[in-house]
């Protein structure tokens, strides 16, 4: 889908040929004498229109403007979470097979925020998958024209709203792909075809050079699959050589059937989502692609299938990681922290300003959190801080959880140096407590997105989240030192 924008009044948007136009109407909107100004004053002073955010008046062919259809949606204030909620429901009334060309125009003043807010709006109000379906009907909206009172405020925002769009409608695709189209070794493709953009390199590494790498746990995971484990090094170089890169390791469990230790049947088709950190690694790179800034960005993908066979790792069996620490499997349902751990070794090498590990982690950040914010931790504030604040700017928002050592006591085992879980209580807290081990020679911060990553019931599906925080995290004031 393509995306513009321009500076056009209330008339100028009006007078473009397009299936549905969308004016989204400030609380405090003062008509002036233009004739779409007059139809919403009107259907203010009517009642027709009400003043709650998202409340909408549909109209067919207006002689006020020359759209097939048009929406007045009330956006309160014009923030960016009114603008989004305002835009959810105008689509809901405005989409039909019809829509191809959608206006959308701010009667009022358009904040950066807002804009950012709409493009995202307009894209995950209008996302279809088709890769599976044989007789697919994609998206049909195929241009957005968004105008606004004033372009130079806006449109550096907005170019980067479009460039996250498009990286997260590349994490939607892989994480709604099915486990047996989205396999490790289709991943390593993915990441492959994104090393055609300038700037951007891919190794894969298989089981042979993962064992001469010594990743005991990552493997551990793996050896109870038929399909080959792949570890992928992704890489952006937009700055000088010299300049130490950012880090981020996204989890590619493409399907957890839980090990031994099995899932109850019920969702449990919903683990193909599993590898969603590593489609918000690819995503970011497909926007980093599209922005070229002038940093350095590593992306770790340590991707397989957790499974069960005759050679599946089970519960009580001791591995040793990468870093020589060895773990003893309590549950081979806590399989992610295994692969991770690893990865955050292996990230060492690249003497990182920071890493950033992300993954659908726990069962527990759920419960604590919701779908609202992805848990975030770290042991280090200014990361913490540059995380949250990148989170907020993206509106793909983060909370800091703790991460008091007492927390680490239930990963004590007589048998190992560390089990790779303890009790029910606390549970993403204590799986962030395992993956600090394997990150004490650089800032680290953990995002556990198990909640954020996809959605259940009849709207399933992935959201495209982190990519949003991650893009902004690593663009912003962070890695300018």
């Amino acid at each position: 889908m393509n995306f513009e924008i321009k500076a056009l009044d209330l008339t100028a948007a009006a007078a473009e040929k397009c299936d549905l136009l969308v004016v989204l109407v400030p609380k405090d909107f003062k008509p002036g004498k233009d004739p779409v100004s007059q139809l919403i004053g009107g259907a203010l002073k009517s009642g027709d229109l009400e003043t709650g955010v998202g409340k909408c008046l549909s109209l067919y062919r207006p002689s006020q403007a020359a759209a097939v259809r048009v929406v007045l949606a009330s956006a309160g204030e014009g923030k960016a979470r009114q603008v989004k909620n305002a835009l959810n429901a105008a689509l809901g009334l405005g989409k039909s097979a019809s829509l191809k060309r959608l206006v959308l125009c701010f009667a009022g003043a358009a904040s950066a925020d807002a804009v950012r807010a709409a493009v995202l709006a307009v894209a995950d109000g209008t996302y279809v998958y088709t890769t599976s379906k044989s007789k697919p009907q994609p998206r049909t909206l195929q241009k957005t024209m968004i105008a606004v009172p004033k372009l130079a405020d806006v449109k550096a925002e907005f170019d980067r709203a479009v460039a996250v769009v498009a990286g997260m409608e590349l994490a939607k695709e892989w994480a709604n792909r099915p486990a047996n189209l989205a396999t490790p070794t289709d991943l390593a493709g993915a990441a492959q075809a994104l090393a055609k953009h300038p700037k951007i390199s891919c190794t894969v590494l298989g089981p042979r050079e993962v064992a001469k790498l010594g990743m005991g746990s990552f493997m551990a995971v793996a050896q109870g699959s038929d399909q080959p484990l792949r570890f992928i090094v992704l890489r952006y170089e937009g700055a000088a050589k010299s300049k130490a890169p950012a880090v981020i390791v996204g989890k590619g469990i493409t399907f957890d059937s839980g090990g031994i230790s099995i899932k109850p049947a019920p969702e449990m088709d919903e683990m193909k989502f599993d590898m969603c950190g590593a489609a918000s690694v690819l995503g970011t790179f497909k926007t980093l692609s599209l922005l070229k800034p002038a940093i350095n960005v590593v992306g770790l993908i340590p991707s397989c299938e957790n499974l069960i066979n005759g050679k599946a790792v089970k519960p009580g069996d001791v591995v040793t990681s990468m870093s020589g620490q060895t773990i003893e499997i309590l549950n081979t349902d806590a399989e992610g922290r295994l692969i991770l751990c690893d990865a955050l070794t292996y990230a060492e090498r690249f003497k990182p300003t920071a890493v950033v590990d992300i993954a659908t982690l726990t069962g527990a950040c759920v419960i604590a959190l919701g779908a609202v914010r992805t848990g975030m931790f770290s042991d280090h504030d200014d990361l913490a801080q540059a995380l949250a604040s990148a989170g907020d700017r993206a509106q793909d928002l983060c909370w800091r959880m703790p991460l008091d050592e007492d927390y680490a006591e239930g990963l004590k085992t007589n048998f190992a140096d560390v089990a790779n879980v303890a009790g029910r209580a606390a549970g993403a807290v204590t799986a962030a407590k395992f993956l600090q081990r394997f990150a004490e020679k650089f800032p680290w911060a953990h995002l556990d997105i198990a909640g954020s990553a996809w959605k259940s019931g009849a709207h399933k599906g992935a959201t495209g989240r982190p990519v949003g925080l991650l893009v902004e995290y690593l663009l912003g004031p962070a890695q300018a030192k």
